[in-house]
């Protein structure tokens, strides 16, 4: 299991990151260098550091759930505690090996108190202002245009949404603003591009209550998904999957969940809207895996259709894009990258993916990727945001 294998690691990252906040306090103040103070310090880092292990092993309620959502804010803090320590070493051993700034610099204590406080106020800062950043959801217009006739329309307005995540980070207060941009927008059709769930059906706060909320979306076409990757049961351990027993991973409150809701499913299903256009949904390749299913390639799911009639698309990774292309795509509307979410993520999700997240144009495809209404991990978004992606598709044949 490669929670356990990577387990060593992550406890020598926090023996470093101890090790120095422990040196910083110590020279801060002689006070901050007594046994209590230290006692009561490790005491908190060790249950914080701790929360992956134990928000797995304690699965009683409301524990449980505590225990998840703390984790969820750890591990983004944590992350962010590992980096701007990492990099203050690294400039205090450029500056420390630099003869001309040592002159010029203050006394080596004052310079590591002060180095340790600016790094402290970083992490403090940047950490909540994820926090409260991620509740924020925007709304990005785009527009495509296709050369085909769109029979009885000559515009449609799309709303793209994905990856909300369900669970314990996010609620019924993430869905009813995601609800509320999409209704404000007017738009013709709804598409939810995957991962509605966070592989824990019974970590969705008030089913009943967002289940209502998500009801109260309004469109002209109606609201269409296709699965994500996070979609079926499965127990984790620190973001990293635990064997279920049985193999079992289905959970049909999920279908059940969405049925009630309003929202149309297309799993390797094509329908034909209005006698217009064209809306497909793939299957997710890493869930169709776990599900032990067949998932259709592009060309297979899109070779009875018309080719004359415009063709859509929900794919929840941006994958295959020039085969999605080839097949008679007209306009790709996936998620799953999140933008990165956090950065510095944002940065490296551009060299995993063709597409990582807004506009892309392949061939006559357009490809959209939304940075999604959730968080997935960390509670936090830093340097990107939650978003409703509107695309105005004017057909021009």
């Amino acid at each position: 299991m490669l929670a356990i294998i990577l387990a060593p690691f992550y406890l020598l990252i926090n023996y470093y990151v101890v090790r120095w906040i422990i040196r910083w306090t110590g020279t801060c103040h002689r006070h901050l260098k007594s046994r209590p103070f230290r006692v009561v310090f490790l005491s908190i880092y060790i249950f914080m550091c701790l929360t992956p292990l134990t928000s797995y092993l304690v699965s009683a309620n409301p524990w449980h759930s505590w225990l998840k959502r703390l984790f969820n804010y750890w591990l983004g803090t944590f992350l962010y505690i590992v980096l701007i320590i990492l990099i203050f070493d690294l400039v205090r051993i450029i500056l420390r090996h630099t003869n001309r700034i040592k002159q010029e610099t203050p006394s080596k204590r004052s310079t590591f108190i002060l180095s340790g406080g600016v790094a402290a106020c970083l992490i403090i800062c940047l950490s909540a202002y994820g926090i409260i950043h991620e509740h924020k959801v925007y709304v990005n217009h785009y527009e495509a245009q296709v050369e085909k006739s769109g029979g009885k329309l000559d515009h449609l307005r799309i709303a793209l949404t994905a990856d909300l995540h369900l669970g314990y980070s996010i609620g019924t207060y993430h869905v009813k603003s995601m609800v509320d941009k999409i209704n404000a927008e007017h738009v013709d059709l709804v598409c939810i591009a995957g991962d509605f769930f966070d592989n824990e059906y019974d970590a969705v706060q008030y089913p009943e209550k967002t289940i209502s909320i998500l009801k109260e979306i309004k469109s002209t076409y109606g609201v269409y998904a296709c699965w994500g990757n996070h979609d079926f049961k499965e127990k984790l351990l620190a973001g990293f999957t635990v064997p279920i027993k049985n193999g079992q991973h289905t959970d049909t409150r999920m279908d059940d969940f969405l049925k009630q809701s309003g929202i149309r499913i297309l799993d390797d299903k094509a329908v034909l809207i209005d006698d217009s256009f064209y809306l497909a949904g793939r299957k997710d390749p890493q869930r169709s895996k776990k599900m032990k299913e067949d998932r259709l390639s592009p060309e297979d799911l899109l070779q009875d259709l018309d080719r004359d009639k415009p063709i859509l698309v929900i794919d929840h990774q941006p994958k295959q894009l020039q085969e999605l292309a080839d097949a008679g795509c007209d306009i790709d509307l996936s998620g799953h990258t999140h933008d990165g979410q956090m950065f510095p993520g944002n940065l490296t999700t551009k060299l995993m993916w063709e597409n990582s997240c807004g506009e892309l144009k392949k061939d006559n495809m357009y490809s959209y990727v939304t940075s999604g209404v959730g968080v997935w991990g960390p509670a936090m978004r830093v340097g990107t945001d939650a978003e409703v992606m509107i695309i105005d598709v004017y057909f021009t044949k």
